[in-house]
């Protein structure tokens, strides 16, 4: 196809698809005249020589906006690069205004280029005539980041500001990509509200997709941008289905979006967004839905919780970060030891039944259960599981019911010292979470079953205003959330004191979004009724899940999985391979039409497929199939196949069943009676589970009979199998439970076999002083009805130096030992008085550490100076440690070492004189 064909059958129409009328000349100008300077022969001459654009196209005041450059489709786009550069500086020149955008094409790739600010790179499509005039006026108008002012109303701990800055500077240095990795509980979504609302401010970015995996994040999301940035325009509003293109902030989900972006209806610009936040940034957005992420001309923030040292490769790679290195990172250790904490630490309690441990057998059966057994006519003997079979092949009411005993007695409770805190009960399977939800109800029947209820994604009673959900995270009932998967990640509910792992849990990334769920602080301004105090939370693991993660640090090493299209695409290339070589014509005639028509089911609104049309179309073409050969196999293996991942809204389920008969069907030509053998038993249980009470199903019920028949296989034809795939498949959704196997049910009385406190966390050296402490106060408490000293102390009266001599003296004798320099080191405050520890401990005053004294002072300041850069941040949180650590510090020690490690000269090389005085300033009155 020559240059000419490639503009009128592929250019012309993607302009117009970004809708460019290409007919209009107020839009779209072909062969643009751009008048080009050359020198003279001397300097007083200047002559000038005509060339043309391809295209220009044109603002609404009549003045280029973009230049593009075409070639031909069989030629590389790139050799259009230099040429459309040089129109744009000329056209700017010519027209003494903007440097218009540059755009090269052969048709199927497009180049951007905004140049002088960012490199070339491949986009999606044209931008609109809106997209083109946003971008100008972003790039005439925005700001210097390095002066902009940060909302601390929004996001005001130093780190939050620290991540903010890190994000802002980098984007001066032309970058687009980010990571940020903060752990649970420390604000992750406010950081990028402040951050979203200074890029606003700054002229950076107008329109601003948040992007969730899931509906109840969604909604929490919208909440949080409701009240931080409540002037922005969101979608979507309440019950606003339609995707609506006036607004500023968008919120939504991953399927979501790619169904937008996918749509014709819709026919978003690829520029329409200027910035993409992805929330907890996993594994997820690798696959289908990293084409979201390809498809956006955007700066893009990746956010996640899961620790740098376990962060997958691809995470890294995704967000154009070196491997360990993100953009910022805040721990989850930092947080709980900073002073004051900004996360919650937990304790942990393990315990272990005997079934868990011995398994259920005629050994650890009590002699009890095996007389009823007996009664029953059901032999001991038969009855062999292991303790890890349990909620898998066997489901024994007796362990559920100790664990729910276990938890109601080890929970941490509310003020009444009654009812559990906020729980979350982590199940297994759904089926799981209902008994669970069931024994709580007949343990505590006077709850009337609104202790505990089961939250999962698929009950639409969960979600809204007045849904589970909401009652959990709102209400006082239910206190117990029982989840599968659910919970796990995302939602945000401070209240919660304990954490159940009712469930073993393999990956560690995982593990620690589950822990992270109880790790937020109360807010003093919101505290609920039902908890009004939470110095830390429990995490009761009934499955070993800590020990696991000491042996195996990063869990299990998941491999990638290939999805199921692909699976069953490359099933069928293999059946027809088969076929070719076995010259059987009733084999290969079905076969083909069935990779055509799953062919013909790849989304060519994909840019997955968009990348590779040219392959498509190749596979398409009917001379292609006319010329098949053996040679042709690999093709479809390695090139065809990879792009089935892109297929998404098909039935999984009947789609798996296919599978699975397209795999026997290939055992039965390979004449490989024995996996043959094993794969007809499990699609016969797959059939079998098929329930015939169901109206749908029912109606096929002597196929399904004839199925479960030893003679239908053996006499199994090309269509016998098409006829399962068609009449059986779609009736897969309707199938009984989640396994084959059905699993055993018992109600045996189990025992706890081992229950143990488990130090496992950042804050281990301070156990023994914070017992001290304890001790200290409850004697301090009991001397107070005795000591008439402490009771005028209490009352707010004057005492005398000689009672306080006394009261000295007193306290030095009594057990535990008490004297001021303990308290001063216990309470971590160098120069409060007895006196100022006594009102402290009596709760007439709160005395503050000298940490938090300094802490408190530093994060006043940032606050105060939001227009920090990130190097003026970490000098002052190294002179913050330094302080703390050292107890004061002078101006000659800040133009030494450790400061020098932030620049050579110290604080001169980092801060004007003026806010170098402040901050000396602020060390003189720390030191007073």
């Amino acid at each position: 196809m020559n240059e000419s064909r490639t503009r009128k059958e592929i250019i012309d129409l993607r302009l117009m698809h970004a809708g460019w009328n290409t007919s209009d000349r107020t839009q779209v100008v072909e062969e643009f005249l751009v008048n080009v300077a050359l020198s003279g022969v001397n300097e007083n001459t200047i002559s000038y020589t005509n060339t043309f654009s391809d295209y220009a196209l044109l603002g609404k005041d009549g003045k280029v906006l973009a230049v593009v450059e075409a070639k031909k489709s069989s030629r590389d786009a790139t050799l259009g690069q230099e040429q459309a550069k040089q129109y744009c500086y000329h056209i700017q020149e010519q027209q003494g205004g903007e440097l218009p955008f540059c755009f090269y094409t052969n048709g199927d790739d497009i180049f951007f280029w905004d140049l002088g600010n960012y490199p070339p790179k491949k986009v999606y499509g044209f931008p609109t005539r809106d997209d083109l005039e946003r971008y100008t006026y972003l790039r005439k108008y925005r700001k210097n980041l390095s002066q902009e002012f940060i909302n601390t109303k929004i996001a005001g701990r130093e780190y939050q500001i620290r991540a903010i800055r890190s994000v802002m500077e980098s984007l001066e240095r032309k970058r687009t990509k980010f990571l940020l990795v903060m752990a649970t509980g420390t604000g992750k979504t406010r950081t990028v509200i402040a951050l979203i609302d200074a890029l606003m401010r700054a002229g950076w970015a107008e329109k601003v997709l948040f992007l969730v995996d899931r509906i109840a994040l969604q909604n929490q999301a919208l909440d949080d941008f409701k009240e931080h940035l409540p002037n922005e325009p969101r979608w979507p509003q309440y019950k606003e289905n339609e995707f609506a293109t006036d607004r500023r902030i968008y919120v939504s989900t991953y399927p979501t979006m790619l169904n937008v972006i996918r749509s014709e209806k819709h026919n978003l610009s690829p520029h329409f967004f200027d910035l993409i936040i992805v929330d907890e940034s996993h594994r997820s957005i690798y696959n289908t839905y990293q084409e979201v992420l390809h498809y956006f001309n955007t700066i893009t923030v990746g956010l996640t919780a899961t620790p740098t040292d376990v962060i997958d490769h691809n995470t890294f790679k995704l967000f154009d970060c070196e491997d360990g290195l993100p953009t910022f990172a805040y721990s989850y250790e930092e947080a709980v030891n900073h002073t004051p904490p900004y996360l919650c630490d937990f304790q942990v309690m393990k315990i272990k039944t005997k079934f868990q441990v011995e398994g259920i057998n005629k050994r650890t059966i009590s002699l009890e259960d095996q007389k009823k057994l007996i009664l029953e006519g059901i032999d001991v003997e038969e009855i062999n599981h292991e303790g890890t079979e349990l909620e898998r092949n066997v489901i024994n009411k007796g362990t559920n019911t100790l664990i729910v005993r276990e938890f109601m007695e080890e929970c941490i409770k509310d003020d009444n010292g009654v009812l559990p805190g906020k729980t979350i009960f982590f199940c297994m399977t759904k089926k799981h979470a209902r008994r669970v939800e069931e024994i709580f109800n007949q343990l505590y029947p006077e709850f009337a079953g609104e202790l505990a209820k089961v939250i999962v994604s698929d009950d639409p009673r969960v979600y809204g205003k007045g849904g589970l959900l909401d009652q959990f995270k709102n209400h006082d009932f239910p206190r117990i959330a029982i989840s599968v998967d659910m919970l796990d990640t995302g939602i945000d509910v401070r209240e919660i004191t304990n954490l159940v792992f009712a469930k073993p849990v393999y990956s560690y990334t995982k593990f620690w979004q589950m822990i992270g769920r109880g790790t937020r602080l109360l807010e003093p301004t919101k505290m609920k009724p039902w908890c009004s105090k939470k110095d830390s939370f429990l995490v009761l693991d009934c499955w070993d899940n800590f020990e696991y993660f000491k042996l195996n640090p990063k869990g299990k090493n998941s491999s990638s999985q290939v999805s199921l299209p692909v699976r069953l695409f490359g099933l069928y290339v293999d059946k027809l391979a088969l076929a070719m070589e076995l010259a059987d014509a009733k084999i290969y005639e079905p076969t083909l039409v069935k990779v055509k028509k799953f062919i013909d089911l790849l989304p060519l609104n994909s840019i997955v497929i968009r990348d590779a049309i040219g392959l498509v179309n190749q596979v398409k073409e009917t001379s292609f199939w006319e010329t098949l050969s053996a040679d042709s196999i690999p093709f479809l293996q390695d090139e065809i196949k990879p792009l089935f991942r892109t297929i998404s809204g098909v039935d999984f389920k009947a789609m798996r069943f296919e599978k699975d008969l397209i795999e026997l069907s290939l055992a039965q030509l390979q004449e490989d009676t024995e996996k043959f053998g094993a794969l007809k038993l499990a699609v016969i249980e797959e059939i079998a589970d098929l329930p015939l009470t169901v109206n749908t199903v029912a109606k096929h019920r002597d196929l399904i009979l004839k199925a479960q028949t030893d003679y239908y296989w053996n006499t199994l034809t090309e269509n016998k199998l098409d006829l399962l795939i068609k009449t059986l498949g779609p009736l897969m959704i309707y199938r009984n439970g989640t396994t084959l196997m059905t699993p055993s049910e018992y109600n045996f009385k189990d025992e706890l076999l081992e229950k143990e406190h488990v130090v496992f966390g950042p804050q281990n050296e301070a156990v023994s002083i914070q017992r001290y402490k304890e001790m200290v106060e409850e004697k301090v408490r009991l001397l107070l009805h005795d000591l008439p000293v402490l009771q005028k102390i209490k009352n707010g009266e004057n005492i005398t130096d000689i009672e306080i001599e006394e009261l000295t003296w007193l306290l030095s004798h009594e057990s535990p030992h008490i004297t001021v320099d303990l308290l001063r080191r216990v309470y971590n405050n160098k120069n409060a008085a007895l006196v100022q520890f006594i009102k402290h401990i009596l709760g007439i005053e709160v005395l503050e550490d000298f940490p938090t004294i300094i802490t408190k002072a530093f994060d006043d300041f940032i606050t105060k100076h939001s227009d920090l850069s990130g190097k003026q941040l970490d000098f002052l949180r190294l002179l913050q440690t330094y302080i703390i650590e050292k107890g004061n510090a002078e101006r000659k020690d800040l133009i030494s070492a450790p400061f020098t490690r932030i620049h050579p000269n110290g604080i001169r090389g980092v801060f004007d004189g003026k806010m170098m005085n402040e901050i000396l300033e602020l060390i003189h009155v720390l030191a007073a």
